[in-house]
């Protein structure tokens, strides 16, 4: 019989996998700040000419849920919710291109913005959800 002089130990050394470890770490460290994040990129429309500012109606709900309105530079008067949709509605038959721009308290009940948002759904108005109210004159 022959015998090797050799023995296969059982043990195993992790040094050459910790090399390999750390190349890694520090490749994808070093790729990693080379990446750009990723972004959605949104092309902004230009312009050389100024465009006229479309006709704006404001409506307000403070936080008291009293609803104030205005058009354009107007002042704001105070509405009952029932008059909101003849008014804003009679408004758009003078200006069709009209917006409606929505100002509402942070204490404001979700409710009460949807309820103005369904109107303007059911009449196809464009809203737009302001973040501050502008200031009174």
């Amino acid at each position: 019989m022959l015998k090797r002089k050799n023995k296969i130990s059982p043990q195993f050394s992790m040094s050459s996998m910790t090399d390999i470890i750390f190349l890694l770490l520090i490749f994808f460290m070093i790729t990693s700040t080379m990446v750009s994040p990723n972004a959605i990129k949104v092309l902004l429309p230009q312009s050389s000419q100024q465009t006229s500012a479309k006709p704006l109606a404001r409506v307000i709900i403070d936080r008291e849920l009293n609803y104030y309105t205005a058009f354009g530079n107007d002042d704001e008067m105070p509405v009952l919710f029932e008059e909101l949709t003849p008014f804003l509605v009679d408004y758009a038959n003078r200006e069709p291109d009209m917006y409606v721009a929505l100002y509402a308290d942070e204490s404001v009940p979700y409710s009460e913005i949807v309820k103005v948002l369904n109107i303007a759904n059911e009449n196809q108005f464009k809203v737009v959800l302001a973040t501050r109210r502008p200031d009174r004159k």
